[in-house]
């Protein structure tokens, strides 16, 4: 995501994270907050006492994402004078170690100002803790460390679980915290999970995942994290629907004619050959990122923003999603060859290190999907992403009929297109509407004209990260911007049989680095008289 600048008031908010906090005003502390809690505007959401134990620390994930978010945090005032950090890894070191390694990552990747004061209060709470994911006395030493934690930080046995690892660990690990004791919270105190997709590979087992994880906690302590979901922009998808009523009303299958939404990535595999070889695109993105945009698209309007309303919701909508008939027309797949990305050669992707040559993978998938119900019933969902891009973008576009009738020549509106309202999630946050308009003059030309809302224009204060705010509503006990499990097997069932249905077609068609997908994802759109967005 882009990062706007900090405002004064965000550096204000450090002090509050140290023992001058008492001397802040309310309102200063609120206008340093972008978290603050949207029920409350007087005050900020602020974690209890706490200890965040970090399995994988020394991931790309962690180094880059999870440690910058903690300290942020704890810059902006959020975080408790006694939180901890425990991290768990396969290295012989030392707690100075890994506070060395949290420094690094903080100074490198933080969005915040790096403050000394804040820094030495986070890092007197840093731990760490050597060993296996099966090895039963490393687990047993971790259980001893929180309990010597809770003693001398004053804690409370309030522990979250950060599980970022690859997914083969994660029934190993559920089941040493279930062994040691650690998943169960003593009477006042809680203990939760943290799960990072996939959640399974397919519907199977994301249901043996569950079963495992239910064994040691209960769903209501299970948070599985979707990052896109703690995205400003994609929650802002519900208040453009639903605090507007310029939009509300044209929202339906009566007004709209097709929604596309895109996440296209512009770089290959990143180091990430290893997980990323038998999973593919529509696995790694399509099933969690882009079913839960699509989700938020198309829901009712809840009764309320609580997690069991909003989920209700959303998986009425998954409930309702139709696979066309013929996946060979209404699907595409491909994988990206060698060509010029960014002005420089790059590789194809079965000549990436450590992908095998007889690889079957895709690293471009798209999807043509509709849902069966009175608002959106013969309006189709084309779903798309890819690496290897043209470029870096996520988006939502909602394309609209076009007028009934036009009082023009053909000439007047030859390059007029559709009406269209496109939330960029990424990289430039913000709100697109485009339409019609006169172009000045003595003729009656129109043409097509945008008006843009950019989230760093507009408001003073910068937006969290998405993982601030998902942590922080881990360590709050917050669930709405995490999918429950039902959400999960139905997104599932909507992929399973596009994957059973490729595993017959051998290899992907190849696309070009640098170019917008293979040839069957452009003839997918031509068949219904479309064409996917210029993004």
């Amino acid at each position: 995501m882009s990062e706007a600048p900090l405002e004064a008031p965000v550096e204000e908010a450090a002090v509050v994270a140290s023992s001058v906090a008492a001397t802040a005003t309310t309102e200063e502390v609120v206008a340093a907050n972008p978290l603050r809690d949207p029920r409350d505007k007087r005050l900020p959401r602020v974690a209890g006492p706490c200890v965040l134990v970090l399995f994988g620390v020394t991931g790309d994930l962690a180094k880059r994402k999870l440690l910058p978010a903690i300290y942020d945090l704890g810059n902006r005032g959020l975080l408790p004078p006694g939180f901890s950090l425990v991290g768990f890894a396969r290295r012989d070191w030392q707690h100075q170690d890994f506070r060395q390694l949290t420094h690094d990552a903080v100074k490198e990747h933080a969005r915040t100002p790096f403050r000394e004061e804040v820094w030495k209060q986070l890092s007197e709470g840093i731990h760490f803790v050597p060993g296996e994911f099966t090895d039963d006395g490393a687990f047993d030493a971790l259980a001893m460390a929180l309990k010597e934690i809770d003693q001398t930080r004053g804690t409370g046995g309030n522990y979250a679980f950060y599980l970022s690892v690859p997914p083969k660990f994660f029934p190993v690990v559920v089941q040493q915290l279930k062994r040691t004791g650690l998943a169960d919270a003593p009477d006042g105190s809680w203990r939760r999970v943290v799960i990072e997709k996939p959640f399974g590979h397919d519907l199977k087992s994301a249901h043996e995942l569950n079963e495992t994880t239910n064994e040691a906690f209960p769903e209501s302590s299970i948070f599985r994290i979707d990052h896109y979901l703690g995205k400003e922009t994609v929650q802002n998808i519900m208040a453009l629907r639903f605090a507007n009523n310029l939009y509300e009303p044209i929202w339906n299958r009566s007004y709209v004619d097709h929604v596309q939404i895109t996440m296209a990535e512009d770089i290959g595999l990143a180091g990430r050959a290893g997980y990323y070889d038998g999973i593919g695109a529509a696995r790694d993105v399509i099933q969690n990122h882009l079913l839960q945009l699509l989700a938020l698209v198309a829901m009712e309007d809840p009764t309320s923003f609580d997690a069991n309303s909003l989920r209700r919701e959303k998986e009425k909508v998954l409930k309702a999603v139709r696979l066309p008939a013929d996946l060979a027309t209404g699907t595409a797949r491909g994988k990206y060859a060698a060509g010029w990305q960014g002005g420089e050669k790059v590789v194809g992707y079965l000549e990436e290190e450590g992908i095998p040559a007889d690889s079957t993978t895709e690293t471009y998938a798209a999807l043509k999907l509709e849902i069966a119900n009175r608002r959106w019933a013969g309006v189709p969902f084309y779903l798309r992403t890819g690496k290897r891009l043209g470029r870096r973008v996520t988006e939502v576009a909602v394309v609209f009929q076009r007028a009934p009738h036009l009082p023009f020549s053909k000439d007047d509106t030859e390059i007029l297109g559709q009406n269209a309202l496109v939330v960029r999630v990424q990289p430039d946050e913000g709100i697109t509407v485009r339409f019609g308009s006169k172009v000045p003059g003595t003729a009656m030309e129109v043409r097509d004209v945008s008006m843009d809302f950019a989230y760093g224009e507009s408001f003073m204060e910068s937006s969290p990260e998405a993982y601030e705010r998902l942590l922080l509503d881990v360590m709050i006990g917050d669930p709405p911007l995490f999918p429950h499990q039902r959400e999960v097997e139905l997104s599932w069932k909507i992929l399973d049989p596009v994957e059973e249905f490729w595993a017959t077609q051998g290899q992907p068609e190849d696309y070009p680095s640098g170019t917008w997908g293979p040839p069957s994802a452009d003839a997918m759109m031509a068949r219904d008289g479309r064409t996917w967005r210029r993004l």
